[in-house]
C-alpha cells in the first residue's frame, strides 16, 4: 500500500513538473513575439518642412499636399469602422495668416454648435509658443478646404487638433490634426510629440 502511495506521489510530481516546464516555454515563445512586434514599429522621422522640423511618426504616410495652400499633408492610420480618413495639414501664410484668435474661433466655428466641446491652451515648444485647440463633435466638413465654398457635410464624432505654432523667428506655422474621435486621440501623443509640445506646462488660453 505504501508503494502505491509512492507511486501516485511520484506520476503526480512527474505530471506537474511536465505541465509547468511547458507553460514555461510558452512565455519563452510568447515573449520574443511580442518584443519583435514591438521593434517593428516604424521609428518617428525627422521632416524639415520650411523653417519648423517635425518627428513624424513612421505610420503616418506623406501625401502630395491637395492644393497650394498645403505645405505638407499626411494619412493617419484610420480607427476600426471608420468611414472618413484622418489627416494632417501643415500650412503657412504671409503675413500670420489672420492672427491666432481669429485662427483659434475659426477653427470652433467648424464644428456644430450643438454637443460641441472645446479646449484651448497655450504653451511653449523648442521651436517657439504654440496655441492648441481641442475641438470635438460635429464636423462641417467642406470639400476643398473651408475657404472653397463648397456644400457643407455634416461628419458626427469628430475630433480636431489644431495648432498655431510662432517660432522663435516669428514665423507663424498651422497644424491641423482632423478625423474620427477615435483616430485623432489615438494619434494625440504623437502628434503633440511632433513639435515638442509640452503637457505638463499648458495653460488654458481664452479667445
Amino acid at each position: 500500500m505504501r508503494l502505491w502511495n509512492r507511486s501516485l506521489t511520484l506520476a503526480i510530481a512527474c505530471v506537474l513538473t511536465a505541465a509547468t516546464m511547458q507553460a514555461a516555454n510558452a512565455i519563452n515563445l510568447a515573449a520574443p513575439d511580442a518584443e519583435a512586434k514591438k521593434d517593428d514599429a516604424p521609428a518617428a522621422k525627422e521632416t524639415k518642412i520650411e523653417d519648423i522640423t517635425l518627428k513624424i511618426p513612421g505610420s503616418w504616410k506623406s501625401e502630395p499636399p491637395a492644393n497650394k495652400l498645403r505645405l505638407a499633408q499626411y494619412k493617419l492610420p484610420a480607427a476600426e469602422g471608420d468611414e472618413h480618413p484622418t489627416e494632417l495639414v501643415i500650412s503657412s501664410f504671409p503675413g500670420g495668416g489672420g492672427g491666432v484668435d481669429a485662427n483659434l474661433k475659426r477653427w470652433v466655428g467648424q464644428f456644430s454648435a450643438e454637443g460641441r466641446k472645446v479646449k484651448i491652451t497655450m504653451g511653449d515648444c523648442p521651436q517657439g509658443q504654440y496655441y492648441f485647440s481641442d475641438v470635438s463633435g460635429t464636423y462641417e466638413y467642406t470639400a476643398g478646404g473651408p475657404f472653397a465654398g463648397g456644400k457643407k457635410e455634416l461628419r458626427a464624432n469628430h475630433r480636431s487638433y489644431s495648432v498655431v505654432l510662432v517660432t522663435k523667428e516669428k514665423e507663424v506655422y498651422f497644424l491641423r490634426l482632423t478625423g474620427t474621435d477615435k483616430a485623432v486621440k489615438a494619434a494625440a501623443a504623437g502628434f503633440r510629440a511632433s513639435f515638442g509640445a509640452d503637457t505638463e506646462k499648458e495653460k488654458d488660453y481664452e479667445i
